[in-house]
């Protein structure tokens, strides 16, 4: 079988496009969207994506804000500026980015957070919302990327099996819970370390979502003829024929798997491409939410 590549780099640059004439409607009311991102500490894989997502919004037009705090900035000190944010009414989402240094308690940080400008979905009443499919909610960027991958390639979800492997708050519950909801209507296992026999269940899937961290686990044996496979993760191996020393693989052995699939995410380019065009869109959400 000859599978068909999802593209992600084309689904952003799509989303972008439809965001482009979203934010010139909000400026014409008098609101530019505006996101806070703050980093504490220097951690490179953070500041590339901090970097990443300050440019998004300038790409976009959007206003934004970066605080880069030092690695031994305290608990209260960034809960000070997250309330600073909270009242800032050029702010319409705030985002710290993850993971901060082991002395900040993320989830008190999140905790603190306003839930109308959560535009990473991770607040409680967000995520209350996306399980009672409350659709003024904020949704975790990654899985909403995914959603919308299968959205663009007319991908059926209806009455398929979906095998999510993961169970995260960041991918693998949400993901789960998006595929289960009433417009998508797919029968959902969430698969994890624990699970028993687990290539035998991957291989009553239709759609699988390879969400675990571990590189290149989901092999052939793990798949059935036509199934769909989004690969969420993203590793770093190491490979002394690279200039760099490593390469990125995904959380499926993708030439192993491509095969067996009637549609599949490479990585890199696949689903990674949607998360910050996704935290966009969430942004706008909160802009025209605030406006009401």
């Amino acid at each position: 079988m000859t599978p068909v590549l999802i593209d992600g780099k084309e689904v952003a640059a799509s989303v972008r496009a439809r965001l482009s004439g979203e934010i010139e409607e909000l400026k014409k009311q008098g609101k530019t969207p505006g996101l806070a991102v703050v980093l504490v500490g220097e951690d490179p894989a953070s500041q590339v994506y901090v970097a990443s997502k300050v440019k998004a919004c300038a790409e976009l037009g959007l206003y934004s804000q970066k605080w880069a705090l030092p690695a031994d900035t305290t608990q209260q000190e960034l809960v000070e500026l997250i309330h600073k944010l909270n009242a800032d009414d050029r702010i319409h989402g705030i985002l710290v980015q993850s993971p901060p240094p082991p002395h900040i308690d993320e989830e008190a940080v999140i905790l603190n957070i306003d839930p109308r400008k959560d535009v990473d979905g991770f607040h409680p009443a967000n995520v209350a919302k996306l399980v009672l499919e409350d659709e003024s909610g904020f949704v975790p960027c990654t899985p909403m990327g995914c959603m919308e991958l299968l959205k663009a390639y007319g991908i059926e979800t209806a009455g398929k099996h979906a095998v999510v492997i993961g169970r995260s708050m960041i991918v693998g519950k949400p993901m789960a819970n998006l595929l289960v909801a009433k417009n998508a209507n797919a029968t959902v296992t969430i698969a994890h370390s624990r699970t028993q026999n687990l290539p035998e269940l991957c291989r009553s899937a239709d759609i699988i979502v390879a969400a675990v961290g571990r590189p290149e686990m989901v092999t052939a044996d793990y798949v059935k003829e036509g199934a769909v496979v989004l690969d969420v993760g993203i590793n770093r191996i190491a490979d002394a024929s690279r200039p760099r020393g490593y390469r990125i693989v995904g959380d499926v052995n993708f030439e192993a798997v491509k095969e067996k699939c009637s549609y599949i995410t490479p990585v890199p380019g696949g689903v990674g491409p949607m998360t910050i065009s996704m935290l966009m869109a969430n942004t706008v959400k909160a802009c025209r939410q605030q406006l009401v």
